[in-house]
């Protein structure tokens, strides 16, 4: 049978279950040498079920809770409410009466105690319910400490922390509650320790929160703190507040708010003998833990006590290095416009195709810079290089050599070739990089598509070993065709062009971003064809209401099927399925090859169709490429035409018409090499799935989608013997769930310091939000914030205002007038097809999704890299 109550002395690490988290800590750091902790016991969970476990009322109402959703808080309120009336009705069972009053005898009971929850699910690795339980202090006999059991037992059925649950997956019935029973103790001062800077995620820096009296000032936000912060033994920053108030104990129990003498006001509230002393407290008890802690303190004639400490799970992962230097990693989600999680099949498919140094962290991939940055020649290439698509990362970096965080290596200028920087070059420049001739773009793509078709013919006939051994032999043909040099030659052309144009134009000019209009409607942009594609699918169906009808209440995954049945049924299937041969390797988030393609789940273009057919008018997308292409063409003239009234204005119109014509050819393929690597990304799944279908039935995983969570290697190894330890897979189910909702930085260190950057804000409006200008024009319209691609219903005019947006979220902007996303840079995916739209856009715009709210109208400057909030 469980004890009804254990000191901290009798805990152990197996008994998570009886006392909660934060009684276990309290238990663990009881016992460690040189840390004082306020003596007290535990009335364990099985104190708190044997109180509730007969009551039938308690069990159906919680039963009814277990049936809400979070948005449902109406009811969860009314539900909540009557569960905590019975728990703290509900008699206290005799013997958890006998085994409180047993344990008090020795502590004597005319002391003060604090009471305060310890949650079972509390503080778990990937979750933290910090707060949403009660404490009570200054408690004061027997009566009134049993009075104050109930009542944290009672606060396991806030209303927050019931959201909070499910929100997050855990089931009330399981979820119980201990109660801490603690000696208090009656502080100078008290607060909170972070052993990693809670702010910028350093874990070499400590942040301490300091005040008068009691901490529940403090951690209820009633009174300022003193912030220090402390750096390997030194304190490095100090802000005093102004503390007005403090709370203290009461002598007759309970606790009161006093002013502070204003005298005392701005005294500081440790020393720095102190600081330093409760630094090197915080440092112990991490170690002791294995991982950054947050820790409450409070301080009692020059004796620091610890009442709490937790993990702090806010903390973005730091990619690993294997040495102890310094080092600086920089988000492959950002350049890529793909800031989720990837499962680890998707991770390591990636990491099996770059040749850059990867590390992996929270779910992400980050490209360690540290020898790019230390190098005195390559570091300035390197900076403004990235600093051109996406200026916080130049700053960031900037930061860091400001403060010397890396060592720069001997002076490598031998080791580079010259500068390869456009500016100030002649178009002679371009012609050198690659002849300006439209036939090597489809010759390229000719032979990827040839490639494309060999591969899916010689796919179908392997399995088992053999398969992974040609998967990993095709990916190295898929990595010549991604790193042959004259593609890159190719796109590079095209964007030394845009930049020469936009260079040059307002120079000669005063004309800003003339290269955006130039590059819209250009050929072969696989990607901006797929939107407009789309556009022919809704003109194939609009004819026909029947269909219309049905797509409108179509639920099931095999509605292509059920078409047939209609008036126009058999089109509609075969526009579809021609649509999805060319275009289903695609979908939102389509980096990570475990993402469930438009082939595999078709329905998600439904809701864009049917937004097509209600929005446009028939042949709107040869109407709106032929549109934009008329606007290229016009300012092409009109740029010509003002550069030949100039000084040398032939030879000035001549040059730029060249480079116009390398832009107009060349540009459009930037997107092909992607789209051929999504191809192969589709057909390798296809083939793994069969292979899953086989461990399925043989009971080796439980689901086909199972192999996701395991790597290239580990899934081969799988398949080879048969063989898995299953909780692998649970496990990081687990942790790609916490991966989930975790933010992950542009630019972090190894000290996970997330270096943030900023931009020029001359320029700008004061209320403006700032950005990265990629596409020029301004526009005013209404903000759709949305999140996730399915969840897309805009009306014509409406401006996207989201976190990224990759390829699979282009056949959306033909439906909108401008862009904002939170990350992105002047050549990432988004960028590229506003500019071929014509679409203003603002990319790079920290928060975006949290400051711009869904329906408000707003403006937005492209040219000039800003939003404003006009209602």
């Amino acid at each position: 049978m469980s004890p009804l109550v254990l000191d901290f002395q009798e805990m152990d690490n197996t008994q998570l279950s009886l006392v909660g988290g934060k009684g276990l800590n309290l238990g663990d750091l009881s016992k460690l040498a040189g840390i004082q902790v306020p003596e007290g016991f535990c009335v364990t969970t099985a104190g708190y079920q044997k109180a509730i476990e007969h009551n039938v009322t308690f069990q159906s109402l919680v039963d009814r809770l277990a049936m809400l959703k979070a948005a449902d808080r109406d009811q969860i309120s009314e539900i909540s409410k009557q569960i905590r009336q019975i728990i703290i009705d509900v008699e206290i069972p005799s013997e958890v009466v006998n085994a409180v009053t047993h344990y008090l005898i020795p502590f004597g009971d005319e002391h003060a105690y604090a009471v305060r929850s310890s949650a079972t699910a509390e503080d778990l690795p990937h979750a933290s319910f910090a707060g949403q339980q009660d404490t009570y202090l200054n408690i004061i006999g027997l009566e009134d400490i049993l009075q104050h059991i109930s009542k944290c037992w009672a606060s396991l059925f806030t209303d927050r922390a019931v959201i909070y649950r499910i929100q997050n997956g855990f089931d009330h019935r399981h979820v119980y509650l201990s109660v801490i029973v603690q000696r208090m103790v009656f502080p100078q001062a008290s607060g909170i320790l972070f052993t990693a800077d809670p702010i910028t995620s350093n874990r070499k820096q400590l942040s301490i929160d300091a005040s008068f009296g009691l901490g529940e000032a403090l951690v209820s936000g009633l009174v300022s703190a003193d912030c220090y912060k402390v750096q390997d033994g030194e304190i490095i920053d100090k802000r005093i507040a102004t503390k007005k108030i403090a709370i203290y104990g009461r002598n007759e129990g309970g606790t009161e708010t006093q002013q502070i003498d204003p005298a005392l006001q701005q005294n500081q509230t440790l020393t720095e003998q102190q600081i330093l002393q409760l630094a090197r407290i915080g440092r112990q008890i991490e170690a002791h833990f294995g991982r950054p802690q947050d820790i409450e303190w409070c301080l009692v004639d020059d004796t620091f006590y610890i009442v709490q400490n937790r993990p702090i799970t806010t903390l973005f992962p730091i990619p690993e290095a294997n040495d102890q230097e310094n080092h600086v990693y920089v988000s492959v989600g950002h350049q890529q416009m793909m800031t989720d999680p990837m499962k680890p099949l998707g991770l390591s498919f990636y990491m099996l195709i770059t040749p850059a140094p990867m590390r992996k962290a929270g779910g992400r991939l980050f490209v360690d810079v540290t020898h790019m940055l230390a190098s005195p020649v390559r570091r300035e290439t390197f900076i403004n290089t990235l600093g051109k698509s996406d200026p916080l990362t130049k700053d960031a970096f900037l930061t860091l050599i400001e403060r010397d965080y890396i060592k720069s290596l001997p002076d490598d200028r031998k080791e580079l070739s010259h500068d390869n920087s456009s500016k100030g070059k002649s178009s002679a420049y371009f012609q050198t990089q690659i002849e300006n001739d439209p036939a090597i773009v489809s010759d390229l793509i000719k032979n990827s598509q040839i490639s494309i078709e060999e591969l899916k013919q010689n796919i179908q006939t392997k399995s088992g070993a053999a398969l992974f051994d040609f998967i990993l032999e095709d990916l190295q043909e898929l990595k010549k065709i991604l790193f042959d040099p004259q593609s890159s030659n190719i796109f590079m052309t095209a964007m030394n062009a845009s930049s020469w144009i936009n260079e040059k134009m307002y120079e000669w000019l005063g004309e800003k971003n003339a290269a955006d209009t130039l590059s819209q409607s250009v050929p072969n942009n696989i990607t901006s064809e797929m939107g407009l594609a789309l556009l022919d699918v809704a003109d194939v169906i609009r004819p026909y209401p029947e269909v219309i009808d049905y797509l409108q209440h179509v639920k099931d995954e095999n509605f292509l099927d059920g078409l047939i049945k209609f008036d126009g049924g058999k089109e509609t299937q075969d526009a579809i399925k021609a649509y999805l041969g060319k275009y289903g390797m695609r979908c939102a988030g389509e980096i990570d090859i475990s993402r469930t393609r438009w082939s595999e789940k078709p329905i998600t273009l439904v809701p864009m169709i049917l937004s097509n057919i209600k929005n446009f008018e028939p042949n709107a997308g040869k109407r709106k490429f032929e549109q934009g292409r008329q606007e290229a063409l016009e300012k092409e003239h009109e740029l010509l035409d003002r550069l030949k009234q100039l000084p040398d204005g032939e030879q000035k119109a001549e040059e730029t018409k060249r480079v116009i014509s390398l832009i107009r050819n060349f540009i459009g393929y930037r997107e092909y090499p992607k789209y051929g690597m999504i191809n192969r990304y589709f057909i390798y799944k296809q083939a793994l799935l069969k292979e899953a279908e086989q461990l399925v039935q043989s009971s080796v995983i439980h689901e086909k989608e199972d192999i996701y969570y395991l790597t290239f290697e580990e899934l081969r190894e799988v398949v080879l013997t048969n063989k898995l330890d299953y909780q692998i897979i649970s496990k990081r189910k687990d942790e790609y769930r916490f991966f989930e909702k975790l933010t992950p930085p542009r630019v972090i260190t190894s000290d996970g310091e997330i270096i943030t950057g900023k931009y020029d804000r001359e320029n700008i409006p004061a209320e403006a939000i700032a950005g990265m200008p990629v596409s020029t024009g301004v526009i005013e319209g209404r903000a759709r914030v949305i999140l996730n691609m399915e969840d897309a219903v805009l009306e014509d005019g409406d401006i996207l205002v989201t976190a990224f947006t990759d390829p699979g979220w282009t056949s959306l902007f033909v439906s909108i007038k401008g862009l904002v996303t939170e990350v992105g840079g002047l050549m990432t995916h988004g960028a590229v097809i506003a500019r071929e739209y014509g679409l203003p856009a603002v990319v790079g715009v920290e928060n975006a999704t949290q400051i711009i709210k869904d329906g408000q109208l707003i403006r937005v400057n492209g040219t000039d890299g800003y939003i404003e909030i006009l209602s």
